[in-house]
């Protein structure tokens, strides 16, 4: 299959290109060096063309909510005409578990509205919603660093390793749109302030974590943030040893 993966230069794109192609699919690579602004709209028409699968793993830094929902709502509809337009027969997106339950969070909020944007489209879809990545912890702390110490609550994470990402996108993408969502999460699930403190300890980092009431990173609950029913479940464990596991994953 011919595939285009909107994104392929970064962190899960550039991945997911070598996987595809390894698996024997033709893959564009949609990225700005290459011509392609879906931001603008430049070049995605001629990207798309010919494609029989997208695969959308765009990112943005921005975490107000006004400008996050304007990339990612703004790129996916961009995108999603062209597709219609050229007769793609599968959009496959990359979200976040339980964005839906961390409106508070403006990066999470545009998410959801790219989420939003998918299912409204007439492209046959899939969702895939991913845990926070291994990689991602050490920035959840930075975040969370106020007065030279790190302020964690007890919200609940279910982190995952890029590379199980990448594989069940790649699943997907070369299966038949399931016009629903597929949740992904990894196999143990951990107290964020736990998490955070093994995780610092374990690269030498002296910033102490201190544990604080209420919710991290816009969660709206304490388990907002781990899948709350069935999910596909990865089989990296966190990489650093001797985090507390703050219960069953409940994975299928």
């Amino acid at each position: 299959m011919r595939m285009l993966v909107a994104g392929g230069t970064g962190h899960v794109g550039s991945r997911l290109t070598a996987q595809l192609r390894e698996l024997g699919h033709e893959v564009v690579v949609g990225s700005r060096r290459d011509g392609f602004d879906p931001v603008t709209g430049a070049g995605v028409g001629d990207a798309v063309r010919g494609a029989d699968v997208v695969v959308d793993v765009l990112n943005t830094p921005e975490m107000d909510a006004a400008a996050a929902t304007a990339f990612f709502r703004g790129t996916t509809e961009r995108l999603l005409a062209a597709e219609l337009s050229t007769g793609v027969r599968h959009h496959v997106l990359l979200s976040v578990v339980g964005a839906d339950r961390a409106l508070a969070n403006g990066y999470f909020a545009g998410k959801v509205a790219q989420e939003d944007a998918v299912r409204e489209g007439d492209v046959p879809f899939t969702i895939v919603r991913a845990t926070q990545f291994h990689d991602f912890v050490p920035t959840i702390a930075d975040w969370l660093t106020a007065d030279g110490a790190v302020r964690a609550t007890g919200t609940l994470l279910q982190p995952v390793a890029v590379e199980d990402v990448v594989g069940l996108l790649a699943e997907v993408a070369q299966g038949a749109p399931l016009q629903d969502t597929v949740d992904l999460a990894g196999p143990d699930r951990y107290r964020l302030d736990d998490l955070l403190r093994a995780t610092l300890a374990d690269r030498s980092d002296p910033r102490d974590v201190v544990t604080v009431d209420g919710t991290s990173l816009g969660a709206e609950s304490a388990d907002a943030l781990v899948p709350l029913g069935a999910h596909r479940r990865g089989g990296r464990p966190y990489p650093v040893a001797g985090v507390p596991v703050a219960g069953g994953a409940g994975a299928s």
